[in-house]
């Protein structure tokens, strides 16, 4: 959430009150004042998990303490893990990889950082993935094993685990 409030004592604790009223845990808060600045508004960046169901009650909570919602964004991609792929990569369709994990519906490919040592040489890459959850990461894992396994690239799994 990205939320507006005055910029007075007390303010930042009051909007934050109403997250552990409805059940919703903080994972984040980032905000900064600027000294400088003229406006009498501070505006702050939440990160929270929410207890499904719960978020019109948060937001009316919100507006009762004079709090403007600038933004509300929900993630639905919540679970993480990395992979490493080693073996000609650009040369076996990268984007033909990603797109076999994207087109899921319940996976992505959200980020990828690569060495490629040489145009003949084999090329290594960390790739990120996101799933809704801890089956649909098994089945997006799957799909890049057979992926691997076709196009000949080592595949080392897994560098983490976030939930």
């Amino acid at each position: 959430m990205k939320l507006e409030m005055k910029d007075s004592p007390g303010q930042l604790v009051a909007a934050l009150k109403p997250i552990s009223d409805v059940g919703g845990n903080i994972i984040a808060v980032i905000h900064h004042r600027d000294p400088e600045s003229s406006s009498r508004t501070l505006n702050v960046q939440i990160v929270l998990a929410l207890p499904e169901g719960r978020l019109d009650t948060l937001v009316g909570l919100l507006k009762e303490q004079g709090v403007h919602i600038q933004r509300i964004g929900k993630e639905r991609l919540l679970y993480q893990r990395s992979v490493i792929l080693i073996g000609h990569l650009m040369h076996t369709d990268l984007s033909d990889t990603v797109d076999q994990i994207d087109s899921t519906g319940f996976a992505e490919v959200c980020e990828i950082s690569m060495s490629m040592p040489a145009i003949n040489e084999r090329s290594t890459s960390r790739v990120t993935l996101k799933a809704t959850n801890r089956a649909d990461m098994d089945a997006a894992i799957a799909i890049l094993r057979k992926v691997a396994a076709q196009k000949s690239l080592l595949l080392i799994e897994p560098l983490e685990e976030v939930a």
